[in-house]
């Protein structure tokens, strides 16, 4: 099969390279240093059960749209930071529309989907989430990977929206677990999305305040509480898009976090390195929604704030 991937970072760039290694075509989209270094010396993944490095064919959007087709490829994976996907969704719709590819995301928050959705139609939209998996550049063309690295995927909103669409990713899933990388389909990927969100908006801005990875969050007396309150607070927000979350969901989603290794949140990650940070993504998800329903999100607003405070005294970015 024919993959395009549009964000060659490290989830983007990790999931490429299992399908490269199972014999799929793929290429990449990325920018700057790193896609310089794509194009000289090749993608270098290191992971703890699985290691790459080969040439790889590498473009930026320009030379994406003038010099492939959409419909050369069987899926389009988008692996942007969520703050970047109207731009880059924007930019690529016209050549997007030409043919009727699917597009699946790979990012975190609840928006990216609607975003898709509106330019491409929510028939081609794939929702998806990167499970277990931390993935970061270390240098440019070189990756650094670790988790099971799993994918849940499924049509937007929920399989029984786009049947013919689901049956497709069928496929797509097949392929995905004979490259190494396991996956299912989810039958209701939108709450599949919003209970990975507890988890997001659990531990990311708390992580990136702190300092913390998720182990030192988990176990600290206090501030597991707070990991907790946070879940339910999204809970509550995600009732803004009709999904229902209950006691039950908060508590496996928690047990899951507090098993985790002792990983650095994305967000964290961004933070050290000086990029802009998923906020409005994420928390603002959150804050958004509960506004809207007339409802407030008391730890998630102070941690935001306190974030976005810190940041600005730092001369920092946020990703909008």
């Amino acid at each position: 099969m024919r993959f395009l991937i549009v964000g060659a970072g490290g989830i983007g760039a990790y999931y490429g390279a299992r399908l490269l290694n199972a014999g799929h075509e793929v290429v990449f989209v990325a920018r700057g240093d790193h896609l310089d270094a794509l194009r000289t010396k090749g993608l270098c993944v290191k992971h703890p059960d699985f290691n790459f490095e080969e040439r790889v064919r590498a473009v930026d959007q320009m030379e994406l749209v003038d010099t492939l087709a959409v419909d050369s490829f069987d899926l389009v994976i988008v692996t942007i930071k969520a703050g970047a996907t109207a731009e880059v969704m924007t930019f690529l719709h016209p050549w997007l529309c030409i043919a009727n590819t699917p597009v699946l995301s790979l990012q975190n928050g609840v928006d990216n989907e609607i975003t898709i959705a509106s330019q491409v139609g929510s028939e081609r939209t794939v929702g998806g989430l990167a499970v277990r998996i931390g993935g970061h550049i270390i240098r440019p063309g070189v990756i650094e990977a670790t988790g099971a690295a799993q994918v849940v995927m499924g049509a937007w909103r929920r399989a029984s929206d786009h049947p013919q669409l689901q049956q497709g990713l069928a496929r797509i899933a097949a392929c995905f677990n004979a490259a190494s990388i396991p996956t299912t389909l989810s039958e209701d990927i939108q709450r599949a999305l919003w209970r990975k969100l507890l988890i997001n908006n659990g531990v990311n801005p708390l992580s990136a305040l702190t300092g913390l990875d998720t182990r030192a969050l988990t176990t600290h007396p206090v501030l597991t509480r707070s990991v907790y309150r946070l879940m339910q607070e999204t809970a509550l927000a995600a009732t803004a898009d009709g999904v229902r979350l209950q006691a039950a969901d908060i508590d496996e989603m928690y047990r899951l976090i507090c098993q985790f290794d002792a990983i650095k949140t994305s967000m964290l990650v961004d933070r050290e390195k000086g990029n802009p940070l998923e906020l409005d993504a994420i928390s603002g998800a959150v804050v958004n929604r509960c506004r809207k329903l007339g409802q407030e999100a008391p730890l998630t607003e102070l941690i935001q704030a306190l974030l976005e405070s810190r940041l600005a005294a730092e001369g920092a970015f946020i990703s909008l």
